[in-house]
Order: C-alpha cells, then sequence, then structure tokens
C-alpha cells in the first residue's frame, strides 16, 4: 500500500510590492483588522488539506513576519525563508527546503487571501491524478494582442482563461523545473516552467472570482468588501454551549434584539446582564455606563463579552426637525456605542473578549426621512472597523451586526403594523449575535437576512 503523501503548502510573501506604492510590503497591510499574510496563513493553517506550510518572507521585513507569527502561535509553519530577487528565486528556495523524496506542494501567492478550502481540496485531489495543476477561471473580457499601440490579434476568449494560484505539483516534477531552468528569470509563475520544457500535462483546477490578487491600492477596497460579504453570516458550526459561565453584559438588553439576546444567552448558561434605562444605565452617559460594567465587574472579576443593542428611530426631514431632537438621535444610536466600546475596553483586555455593535441596513445608502439615522449607523460600522485594528493587539474583538427589518417594539412604534412574516424574529438576530461573539471574526459586518 503506498504512503499517503504529504501536502506542503508553500506561501510566497517575499515581493516588495512595487506596484502596490506602499511604505510597506502589500503583505503586511491590514484588512479587517489583520495584515494580508495573517489571513493567507490562517486558510491553511485551518486546511484539512495541508500538512506543513512554509513561509517564504522579504528579508528586509522579516521581524515583522516574526513577531505575527510569535503572536498567532500558528502549528503548521514549519520553515520561515528569506525569498530571493524574483518570484522564482523565492520558489525555488522553498521547493529545495524540502528533503522529501516525493510530496505534494501547493505554491501560493500571500497576496490572494480569498483562496478557498474548497479549491485548496480539489487541487490535492487532482495531484492523485496529475504531476501538476493550475488554478483559473475563464476570463469574462475579450484579450487582445497590442503592439505599438495597435491592435495586432484578438485571441479566441472561449480559449483563454485567467490564471490564479495555488499552483501545485509533486515535488520532483516541480524540482526538475527548477533545475532546468536555472539561470532563466522570464517567468512569472511555475507551471510556465512545466509548460516550456514540456515536463508534464498542466491539469486546470476551477479557480473563483473571489479569488483576487491584490497588486494596486485600489484592490485593498474590493478585498475589504470581499471580508464583509464573506463573513455575512458567522459559522454555523459555532456551539452556543459555549456560552456557559461566560459573563455578558447587553447595553439595550431589556427590550428588542437585546432582550432576545439576554434570554437565549441564559438558556445556555451565561451569565448575563441587562443594562438600559430601566436599570438605571444611561449608554449617552459614559460615566453611568462606566459604573455598570464595575458593577458587573465586582461580582464576577471578569466580562467577557460586551453587546450594545440600543438605539433609536425617528422620522423626518433633517430641516423640520429640533435639534436638541436630532443631538439625541446621535447621543444614542453613535455616542451609546463609543462610550460602551470604550468603557469595556479595559475589562476585555483581561478575558480577551469581543464587543458587538449594531447597525442597520440603511448604513450603506442614506435613507430620506431617516438621515441622522442613516448616517449613526454608517459611523457604527466605521468605528467597528478602526477599533479590529487598534485593537488587535489586545487580542479583543469587535464586530457589527447588520439585521435587516426586524420585529422589535422600536420598529413597530416607528413603522406600526406591518405584515406577518414581512420582518425578521428578533430571536434569529440573537443567535447570530451570540455566536458571533464566540466565533474569532473581528472588523466585520455581519448581515442578518431572512431564510
Amino acid at each position: 500500500m503506498q504512503n499517503k503523501l504529504k501536502n506542503y503548502g508553500i506561501i510566497l510573501a517575499s515581493g516588495v510590492g512595487s506596484r502596490y506604492s506602499s511604505d510597506i510590503p502589500k503583505q503586511f497591510i491590514k484588512i479587517a483588522g489583520k495584515t494580508v499574510l495573517e489571513h493567507t496563513v490562517e486558510i491553511f493553517e485551518k486546511s484539512a488539506f495541508i500538512d506543513e506550510i512554509i513561509l517564504v518572507i522579504t528579508p528586509d521585513y522579516r521581524h515583522i513576519a516574526e513577531n505575527i507569527l510569535l503572536k498567532n502561535n500558528y502549528k503548521k509553519i514549519s520553515k520561515l525563508l528569506n525569498g530571493g530577487a524574483t518570484r522564482k528565486d523565492s520558489s525555488s528556495i522553498a521547493i529545495s527546503s524540502i528533503d522529501d523524496e516525493e510530496a505534494n506542494v501547493l505554491i501560493h501567492d500571500c497576496a490572494r487571501p480569498f483562496v478557498t478550502e474548497n479549491i485548496l481540496g480539489e487541487c490535492v485531489k487532482a495531484l492523485e491524478k496529475y504531476s501538476a495543476v493550475d488554478v483559473a477561471i475563464p476570463s469574462a473580457d475579450t484579450i487582445i494582442k497590442v503592439k505599438d499601440s495597435i491592435i495586432d490579434s484578438i485571441p479566441n476568449r472561449a480559449e483563454l482563461q485567467r490564471g490564479q494560484t495555488p499552483q501545485c505539483f509533486k515535488l520532483s516534477l516541480i524540482k526538475k523545473a527548477h533545475e532546468l531552468s536555472k539561470g532563466d528569470n522570464n517567468f512569472t509563475d511555475d507551471c510556465g516552467l512545466i509548460v516550456k520544457y514540456n515536463l508534464a500535462d498542466v491539469y486546470v483546477v476551477k479557480g473563483s472570482g473571489e479569488n483576487i490578487k491584490i497588486t494596486y491600492p485600489e484592490d485593498i477596497f474590493m478585498a475589504d468588501r470581499l471580508f464583509q460579504i464573506r463573513s455575512s453570516s458567522c459559522p454555523e458550526n459555532t456551539s452556543l454551549e459555549h456560552l456557559k459561565d461566560k459573563v455578558i453584559v447587553v447595553f439595550g438588553g431589556t427590550s428588542g434584539i437585546g432582550e432576545c439576546i439576554v434570554n437565549l444567552g441564559r438558556q445556555y448558561g451565561a451569565k448575563m446582564y441587562a443594562e438600559s434605562t430601566r436599570s438605571g444605565c444611561d449608554i449617552t452617559d459614559y460615566d453611568s455606563v462606566c459604573s455598570a460594567l464595575e458593577k458587573v465587574y465586582a461580582q464576577n472579576n471578569r466580562i467577557d463579552y460586551v453587546v450594545n443593542s440600543a438605539g433609536i428611530l425617528k422620522m423626518g426631514k433633517l430641516l423640520d426637525r429640533d435639534i436638541s431632537d436630532i443631538k439625541k438621535d446621535i447621543e444614542i444610536n453613535y455616542i451609546g456605542s463609543i462610550n460602551t466600546a470604550k468603557a469595556s475596553i479595559p475589562y476585555l483586555q483581561e478575558s480577551e473578549g469581543a464587543i458587538l455593535l449594531f447597525a442597520s441596513s440603511s448604513y450603506t445608502r442614506g435613507r430620506a426621512l431617516y438621515s441622522t439615522y442613516s448616517s449613526t449607523k454608517a459611523g457604527i460600522v466605521n468605528l467597528s472597523q478602526a477599533l479590529a485594528e487598534e485593537l488587535v493587539s489586545d487580542r479583543i474583538r469587535i464586530n457589527v451586526i447588520n439585521p435587516e427589518r426586524t420585529a422589535t417594539p422600536m420598529r413597530t412604534k416607528a413603522f406600526g403594523q406591518e405584515p406577518e412574516g414581512s420582518l425578521l424574529k428578533p430571536e434569529i438576530v440573537a443567535e447570530v449575535s451570540l455566536k458571533t461573539l464566540l466565533s474569532d471574526l473581528t472588523g466585520q459586518v455581519i448581515d442578518v437576512r431572512r431564510k
């Protein structure tokens, strides 16, 4: 019986990002609270198809990479290698470091932090039959060949695909390819070596349109949005049983979604504390919020999670509304979130806990007659994304729940009775909220929709 080959994931993070035009290489740019390098490594770290990871980095930034590895305590990274002058050199350095007689090697660009577990699985499966595997997607655009600014030819689009990574090989094959190509640096990827020297057929696994490569500054904005979309729902396999004995403070916890969070948490053994004006806590008053948290901490000697679901929804044109009424909207919906986040940080530093805030579907585009409400909810999203980066060294996570229209007393007061079944049940939002607190997500907007 043939022994199972080890699957090596080689992550190339040795580029200097000349096209990205930044003070630091793009692999160290932060998106959604983590560096691009961390996002990519975590995919391989968690993958059931990867046994060992070899990370190739830019020598001048080795200290940054080492600090990232120490902070995250990755289990699968076995080597941290200094890269070479070119991508081909870096790939060769990593391949040469493997002493196995034979193995499966998956070479991936660190700047592609959206590769999926399914793609990795399909690559490993393809290596059972083929010695070389590429990942690609069909080209949606017509490709033109240009010479001296004039179209020279227009290849058949049906025959063209856009290459991605990982590129995968039997170790012996890719070692041979690099041996044959010594001194020839006219290559942008490893599959090109296999094709040039006619060493094997290269099988193509279907990639993903989301498996983008971060190359230019504008790609960061697209990547940030993709992280939001990918995190639109919390991990389904998160068990609420892990809530047992957790200490959770919910501001706005005596009504609506907040009340449902409190009730559900108690069902699973969490120590839930509901704070609101009914309990004597005013979230627009920082000292009042601090006092509420101090009391909970005094009783438990810890606080694991803090939620702020308190909010107010009022209708009216900006011109027609009284300025004091507008200020009240801002104080409750936005300043309240700042107060709860700031006051909770010292407690959550001890427990490496999490903060959960609430947005609204109107945060993406201001809604007429609800200008202050929409804009405060947009502010909460920006606040959370910024705090995710500020708090990463404290290991405090912060996310935003973005439910669609939900059946709460606040909504009923604003809109009256609405058709049955047209609104999201607050119990569903509560379940997603608690699962998000238990997850490792940070800096994300979690969309909650009716199923």
